[in-house]
Formats: C-alpha cells, sequence, structure tokens
C-alpha cells in the first residue's frame, strides 16, 4: 500500500468548501491542518491510499490541478509525500487469539 499525503496552503479563499469538493470527485481524505489563526491564509491536507505510487501521484497531482483550476486562492505552497508500506516491517502481524 502507497500513502500520499499533500498539503496545499492558499492565501485567502473558502477552505471547507473546497475541502468537500475535493472529497466529493477525488475520494481523498480532506482537512484543514493548520492556520486557522491566521487571517487570509488557509492551510490544507489531502491524503490519498492505493496499490501503486504512480497511481497515488496522480490523483494528488489531480487534487493539486483542481484546486489551481477552482481559482479561489492564490497556492503559496504545495508539498507532497509518499510513503510506500508494501512490507509493513514497522507493524506486527496481529495474533488470532480467537481461532484457535
Amino acid at each position: 500500500m502507497v500513502v500520499g499525503a499533500m498539503t496545499i496552503t492558499l492565501h485567502m479563499g473558502q477552505g471547507a468548501s473546497l475541502n468537500d469538493r475535493v472529497r466529493a470527485r477525488f475520494n481523498a481524505a480532506a482537512a484543514e491542518i493548520g492556520a486557522q489563526d491566521l487571517w487570509q491564509r488557509i492551510e490544507l491536507g489531502f491524503t490519498v491510499c492505493g496499490n501503486e505510487t504512480a497511481h497515488v501521484e496522480n490523483q494528488l497531482d489531480s487534487i493539486k490541478r483542481f484546486v489551481e483550476r477552482m481559482a479561489l486562492a492564490e497556492i503559496t505552497d504545495v508539498r507532497l509525500e509518499l510513503i510506500n508500506l508494501k512490507e509493513m516491517t514497522w507493524a506486527p502481524a496481529a495474533q488470532n487469539d480467537w481461532a484457535t
């Protein structure tokens, strides 16, 4: 599994309605994640997961282009991170005590 996370910082705009539109169109998690105390600045976070890195990158790029085309606000920063959890070596296998 590949998890992709992206933050987009906007100057002046309608963050909540934009989040709802992205959720509906791209089936992505979306939230206002920062800058709530700063006037005219919105920091939004988007997360997508999938089986292939290319698909996750494509989805996040499509979200970024969608936000740009909406032209509700000027994008001042975009940050993207992909995490490959294919092996998931950090998570121990669950014990099935109920199956014995």
